[in-house]
């Protein structure tokens, strides 16, 4: 069920594509003075107004919702203590938001890259911020990719980072062998290291290094998200080549970076050489060296020799093109050990150089080194931190010797973003831990390194990663990543503040929601007394960051099924899947909303149900919801509570009286003339309310079964349309579900056959056995026995009939009041088309319909005069149905009176004697209709209308109108008791 359940999704999704694609070539198509039609396109685009949105990202949406389908039969496997399953979620999804990077940058070329971030640094970026696509294929997964632009693959490379890191924040939390093990889809793996309990004052330092990080959870955690900054930096930064590019151009050495050291200062010191003819190395003692070794502007002394610290120790300069030449090599070092590349990548880079010693200087990171003591490397880590801040020809020398040092100032003075002062600041962190480690692992031999050299401060203040976040988030320098929600994400998980976040977001969106008029889907929160901890910019139509965090509260549930369920929480996951609801994905809906609290997935899938319109779409829809154990019938019903609500408004009257339907016109003739119907009494508007509450009501259509709670559903409905007046969405009602469409649907299932027990009360001559028959037939015994089991089978299946009715009763008599009350508005529609017919040919086509709607009038008007709503099911409905019968029933009598009275005029005199008869159903002992009028005020109305009936006989027959032939009436009544003369008055 569940495969084909997607397959349906795809079919349904590639019909709607093709539409779409239709629609657009129709839309492209030029026509000269053609008028202007909507188009399948148009149609699409009012039906689903978000489904841009949902072509631009609609496979990524249906994977994200694979992936979550797929997490029910990981749970059979999930292990004790274990997020295994959960981490393989995850994996899917930052699959997911890697394939689609590689697409994109498909897509933008590195080329066209490289050429708009330069055009954006010089001239800023264009006012569409699109680059032009080139066409590729794979997988169909190009669809919707011609939509995107730069700023998407920014944004996904972002997605990518945050469920990477969501993985390692995970495996460092839940750390398992199985979890640790399925980690493949990483360049590398980060498996946390096994503590060697062996280590010595002679033991290398990658083992101190490797015990260090298995020992302190801390420590590890650190050394993670430091991991986790190289590699987001490595997949998402700009070349070096073009980082260095500026400096490139400064270094005059056309493109690409020379490889010649520093050629132009080298120049200077050949070119003094050879005019004092010193084989020897120029000393800078020498008489007459700084007038004459000094740059072109004979504002600085240049160097005498080209040893790697000679400008330090001569304190002398370089010339400048060598100066933007060992500043674009510094640089170039830091960005590959921002990056996390290996030694043996930075030695190949510098070696292409001629610049091995650079290589050099930096060998000896404890997180690669597996040469040298650990006594050794502390000795040059502290060197190194000296370096960074007394020395250096530029602040990304000294960078690169306060990272691999652990000095924070010197690499915070290059952070260019939050990513980079995080990355400052855990490096600094690490290695003064693992410092702190070996001195309490070996107090003696790491107290005899200080003499030596002397411990400084590496101006790190000892924080929490709460207290790093909350830094950069009250930074100016970051306000501008402070607000980006994806970044404030990131903080929260790095933070352990997951929970205060998702928090934060969902207020902020049922804010918005309600921040114009009052919200369907989730309430106003209070107002809060603090300021948000993450206070991200989002809006409402962020759909990208709600799928993003609605699929990690999953996640989470997963690991804490209490914890993260709150009402705020769950705002994000009812305001994604109404983004789903409107991009036109149905199918997707019941898998979200079943992951709600029982009761909000209940309210959420009920607001979705009404916009489902197609009968294929609801079939799946109710199919899917059985799949994930949703409430079915508790969805419907409150489906149609909350439509009534929204129908009724915030301030409705809380009040049970009945509107009197105005079907009788006023008698501009005066109290002697029997008041005629009003033409339109009913109406033909339909608001969009009316029409979603019927929509609801057609969904029980779909439901095996609950038979009693389909007709209670349907007769609150009507009750509630009369209740306030709206008689054409009740006679549409009337119309759409009617009771034999629901007796053919549902009997099949509660009784073995569909049929319509409306319309076989009674028994046919050939259904039933006549048991004298039976006792008279020569048959042999064994078929008598047989057809005395088909008789007590037929009259098991008419109990069990007549059951079905009286609990449908109700809802057949509502139905029954609509379809007389349509017939009698049809016949005024009919009768005002009668006045004034000149032509004899269009008289007699209007007396045959005339015929037809009077008839129907008598034939819908016999329900509602013997037993119409007799049987309520309890006081409150018996309360209900009285004030109906009194608000109806007269008005309609009066009015059928009136019908009565036109067709004895117009068709047959015959007809005035049912007046005759309508006065005696009234009057008749058994009958309430009299005390009904009598309850409703209106006796004396039905004593006047039935005196102006009895008159128009007697004038009738003083007039001569004979009947053409003899007509039984009841009890064998005819006209001839008329045939008396009267005198004028």
């Amino acid at each position: 069920m569940r495969e084909e359940s997607w397959d349906s999704l795809h079919y349904s999704e590639a019909s709607n594509a093709s539409s779409r694609d239709e629609a657009s070539e129709g839309d492209n198509a030029e026509g000269l003075g053609s008028p202007t039609f909507l188009t399948v396109g148009d149609v699409q685009r009012a039906i689903h107004p978000l489904q841009a949105t949902a072509d631009r990202v609609g496979k990524q949406v249906e994977r994200f919702a694979e992936s979550l389908d797929r997490l029910n039969s990981r749970k059979q496997q999930k292990l004790e203590n274990s997020c295994y399953h959960a981490l393989a979620l995850v994996a899917e999804y930052e699959v997911i938001a890697s394939r689609t990077v590689d697409r994109l940058r498909k897509i933008y070329t590195p080329g066209k890259l490289n050429k708009s971030q330069k055009s954006s640094k010089r001239k800023g970026r264009s006012s569409s911020g699109r680059l032009t696509p080139i066409s590729i294929h794979e997988d169909g997964d190009e669809i919707g990719m011609s939509n995107t632009n730069i700023e998407d693959l920014h944004r996904w490379e972002q997605e990518r980072q945050t469920w990477r890191l969501l993985t390692l924040m995970l495996q460092a939390d839940y750390p398992t062998k199985e979890a640790i093990s399925s980690n493949t889809w990483y360049d590398g793996n980060l498996k946390r290291p096994a503590s060697c309990s062996s280590i010595h004052r002679y033991s290398s330092e990658h083992d101190a290094w490797q015990t260090f990080l298995a020992e302190d959870d801390y420590a590890w955690e650190k050394h993670t998200v430091l991991e986790w900054l190289k590699m987001s930096a490595e997949s998402s930064g700009e070349e070096i080549e073009n980082v260095i590019e500026d400096l490139e151009l400064g270094s005059d050495r056309g493109a690409g970076l020379n490889p010649q050291g520093w050629l132009f200062s080298r120049s200077e010191i050949k070119r003094q050489k050879m005019l004092r003819t010193w084989p020897q190395p120029l000393d800078p003692d020498s008489p007459g060296i700084d007038t004459s070794l000094v740059n072109p502007d004979r504002t600085e002394r240049l160097v005498t020799q080209l040893d790697p610290d000679v400008f330090s120790r001569q304190a002398r300069s370089l010339r400048e093109e060598d100066v933007f030449f060992e500043r674009a090599q510094w640089r170039a070092c830091w960005e590959m050990i921002r990056r996390g590349r290996s030694w043996e990548s930075i030695r190949e880079w510098c070696q292409t150089r001629k610049d091995g010693w650079r290589a050099l200087c930096i060998y000896g990171d404890a997180r690669e080194n597996e040469h040298g003591t650990w006594q050794s490397r502390v000795l040059w880590r502290r060197i190194c931190g000296k370096a960074a801040k007394l020395g250096g020809i530029d602040e990304y020398e000294k960078a690169v010797y306060g990272v691999l040092g652990g000095d924070l100032l010197s690499v915070e003075k290059v952070a260019r973003g939050w990513d980079d002062f995080l990355f400052a600041y855990y490096n600094s962190y690490l290695l003064r831990s693992f410092d702190n480690f070996v001195e309490r692992r070996f107090p003696s031999t790491a107290g005899s390194i200080h003499p030596l050299v002397p411990a400084f401060s590496n101006g790190l203040q000892e924080m929490s990663s709460t207290q790093v976040v909350d830094k950069m988030l009250k930074t100016v320098s970051f306000e501008g990543e402070a607000k980006n929600p994806l970044k404030l994400l990131q903080a929260s998980l790095i933070s352990k503040r997951f929970r205060t976040f998702i928090e934060e977001q969902g207020q902020k969106w049922a804010q918005l929601a309600n921040m114009e008029e009052r919200s369907k889907i989730m309430d106003k929160p209070e107002p809060q007394s603090t300021e948000p901890t993450f206070a991200a910019d989002v809006t409402l139509e962020s759909y990208d960051l709600l799928r993003i965090l609605t699929h990690m509260i999953f996640i989470f549930q997963e690991l804490d099924p209490v914890i993260y369920k709150s009402y705020a929480i769950e705002n994000i996951v009812v305001a994604y899947v109404d983004y789903l609801g409107k991009a036109g994905k149905q199918q997707l809906l019941p898998l979200y909303a079943s992951r709600l609290s029982s009761a909000r997935a209940i309210q959420c899938m009920a607001r979705q149900l009404p916009f489902i319109t197609d009968s294929r779409e609801r079939k799946i829809t109710v199919q899917l919801m059985k799949q994930y154990k949703m409430n079915v019938k508790a969805i419907l019903d409150m489906q149609l509570v909350l439509i009534i609500l929204d129908m009724q408004g915030p301030e409705a009257e809380n009040t049970s009286n009945y509107p009197k339907p105005h079907i009788l016109d006023y008698n501009p003739k005066g109290p002697r003339y029997m008041r005629p119907v009003k033409r339109g009494f009913i109406g033909r508007s339909i608001k969009g309310d009316e029409q979603d509450v019927i929509n609801a009501f057609e969904w029980y259509l779909l439901l095996d079964g609950l038979w009693q709670e389909t007709m209670r559903s349907g007769t609150i409905l009507y009750q509630y349309l009369l209740q306030s007046g709206r008689l054409a969405a009740a006679r549409q009602l009337s119309k759409t579900v009617t009771f034999s469409m629901i007796s053919l649907n549902k009997t099949e299932k509660l009784l073995g056959r569909s049929i319509d027990i409306a319309n076989s009360q009674h028994t046919s001559e050939d259904e039933y056995i006549d048991e004298n028959a039976l006792r008279r037939s020569t048959r042999s015994r064994s078929i008598q026995v047989r057809q005395r089991r088909n008789s007590s089978s037929r009259r098991r299946h008419r109990a069990e009939r007549d059951v079905l009715l009286g609990h449908g009763g109700t809802f057949l008599d509502f139905e029954n009041l609509m379809v007389a009350l349509d017939a009698l508005e049809r016949w005024k529609d009919i009768e005002a088309q009668g006045e004034n017919l000149a032509d004899p040919r269009h008289a007699k086509a209007w007396k045959k319909e005339i015929q037809t709607a009077h008839d129907a009038v008598v034939d819908s008007m016999q329900p509602l005069l013997y037993g119409w709503l007799q049987y309520p099911k309890d006081d409150a409905e018996a309360r209900a149905v009285n004030d109906i019968k009194v608000a109806y029933l007269p008005e309609m009598i009066l009015a059928y009176n009136s019908v009565l009275n036109y067709g004895g005029h117009s068709l047959s005199r015959e007809i005035l004697l049912q007046c005759m008869d309508l006065a005696a159903t009234v009057a008749a002992e058994r009958s309430e209709l009299a005390d009904i009028f009598v309850r409703a005020g209106r006796m004396s109305e039905l004593v006047n209308s039935m005196a102006i009936a009895s008159k128009n006989i007697l004038r009738a027959e003083e007039a001569g109108t004979k009947p053409t032939r003899k007509v039984k009436r009841l009890k064998g009544a005819s006209m001839d008791i008329w045939s008396v003369k009267v005198s004028p008055e």
